[in-house]
């Protein structure tokens, strides 16, 4: 079963580029104190992830941090390498925070995993994107299959 909203967001470690080179971040460090909105795609590069979701985000970072949010992220399957030439490639630097799980454990401990081995992707997490204030969820919106409306930062603003 998928986190709900007013449950703690379950503790993993992510990765993510620095300038040498990956770095762990905790579920901890990531949401302690702090308001975050995190969507997750099920694939970097992929054409609704590159066309739509991500630039998205990387359009509306300002207008989202300016409701109180402290920290745009976004999460895939992929590993740490991958999410930072997809975020140089999508112009995300200082606005939206590449954040690897390699291995899915953050998006299987959420409950939101699918497989995609039909298509060559192996496991990989949902598309979704959640509002956590301080390690709770406040709000939680997951795609059904196939589908890109409820996870979109102007959804997220309007939630917001």
């Amino acid at each position: 079963m998928a986190t709900a909203v007013g449950e703690k967001v379950p503790s993993a470690t992510l990765k993510h580029m620095t300038d040498d080179g990956p770095a762990d971040i905790t579920t901890d460090e990531l949401f302690g104190g702090k308001k975050v909105v995190v969507f997750a795609v099920p694939g970097a590069f992929t054409p609704t992830c590159s066309a739509k979701h991500l630039p998205g985000f990387v359009q509306h970072a300002d207008e989202i941090k300016a409701k109180g949010v402290d920290d745009v992220a976004c999460m895939s399957v992929n590993d740490a390498f991958v999410m930072g030439a997809w975020g140089d490639q999508q112009n995300a630097g200082g606005k939206v925070l590449m954040l690897a799980d390699g291995n899915g454990d953050f998006a299987e401990a959420l409950g939101l995993v699918f497989d995609g081995s039909g298509f060559g992707m192996g496991k990989r997490a949902q598309r979704f994107a959640m509002i956590v204030d301080d390690g709770t969820v406040t709000h939680m919106a997951v795609e059904d299959p196939g589908a890109f409306e409820v996870s979109s930062a102007e959804a997220i603003l309007r939630a917001l």
